[in-house]
């Protein structure tokens, strides 16, 4: 972190790094352990980073979460605190990924160990486990980490686990606890398994957008020849409009290029707005200026038109992704040097 930056320029991940770099080991260490291994590893990257930070971006930083602190009435650790806190230390994304656990008490310490446990750990642990049993594992898990695993697992086994996840609706809670305790004699800990919304389409298409782009496209054939509407159904989940936020500039730019005007103002009508801002930045000023008037001046429109608008869109990314001409975030694709 360079000395001249400026507090209120400062991530919350680079805030917090600076708080726990200013309390010392002891009082640091008995802090991160109640974060998740996700946070852990935001906040120990910004530690690893900081350096030559000033004395008063230190006062700062301290003070800003004393002012905090001291300007509740109490330390009853209200949710909507809880929450606020959350977000702007983690952003929106991480932050809901952890508020259920530590609001509604859905942590296991059984099945949490694994997420703090490398891929190839893991794969070995439940490698022999019932598939069933994997599949549940794996939907506990965040989704990159549950497709490194999966990726390691034996491919005849890869389709059937990813078919499991997705007709997943939900575990008896009495039987995810079951689990969870033959998990906590290898490790440590007996807090009650209290969630049992795991598994589902949406998290076997998770997984498989963090698939390298072949092994999920062999997958998807398996599953699609044993079931192929539950096929359709994760790759329609797979490849959503959104997604095309995570395609870097220089494949929006391609993209773009083959997009008519009329069905790009279509498709942003009910766009959100990170996706919006992609688009616009990766645009010329004049280009961007008139969409933007574009899209203040069309009036309602129907909302299969926009959903038409967005498939066409769609359908022309899958093309150029098929072809290699640009690839989504986390699917595996080649960075360009």
């Amino acid at each position: 972190m360079a000395d001249d930056k400026k507090n209120d320029s400062l991530t919350g991940a680079e805030r917090a790094a600076i708080l726990l770099m200013s309390l010392g080991e002891n009082d640091a260490a008995q802090i991160l352990k109640h974060m998740g291994p996700k946070e852990v590893q935001k906040v120990g990257v910004a530690m690893a980073k900081t350096a030559n930070v000033t004395k008063e971006i230190v006062f700062n930083v301290v003070s800003g979460f004393v002012g905090e602190v001291e300007d509740k009435a109490s330390l009853g650790g209200s949710e909507d605190y809880i929450k606020s806190v959350l977000k702007q230390a983690l952003g929106d994304d991480k932050a809901n990924q952890v508020i259920d656990r530590i609001l509604v008490g859905h942590s296991s310490k059984g099945l949490e160990a694994l997420k703090w446990m490398e891929a190839k750990a893991v794969a070995e642990l439940i490698r022999t486990e019932h598939p069933q049993i994997i599949a549940i594992v794996l939907s506990y898990l965040d989704a990159d980490h549950a497709a490194a695993v999966l990726a390691l697992m034996p491919e005849r086994a890869r389709s059937d686990t990813i078919m499991r996840i997705a007709s997943l609706d939900g575990i008896q809670p009495t039987a995810l606890n079951e689990l969870d305790s033959i998990l906590e004699k290898q490790f440590s800990g007996n807090n009650a398994v209290q969630s049992s919304s795991v598994g589902g389409m949406k998290t076997a298409a998770n997984i498989l957008n963090f698939m390298d782009s072949s092994v999920e496209s062999e997958i998807m054939d398996e599953v699609k020849e044993a079931d192929s509407e539950l096929g359709q159904n994760i790759e329609d989940l797979m490849f959503v409009f959104e997604n095309l936020s995570e395609i870097d500039d220089r494949g929006i730019q391609t993209l773009l290029r083959e997009v008519s005007s009329e069905t790009l103002v279509l498709a942003l009508k009910a766009a959100d707005e990170v996706l919006k801002e992609k688009i616009f930045k990766n645009m010329s000023k004049r280009a961007s200026e008139m969409l933007r008037d574009d899209l203040e001046a069309r009036g309602p429109v129907k909302l299969s038109d926009v959903e038409g608008a967005q498939k066409e869109i769609l359908a022309i990314a899958r093309r150029m992704m098929e072809s290699g001409e640009l690839a989504m975030g986390g699917k595996g694709g080649e960075e360009y040097v």
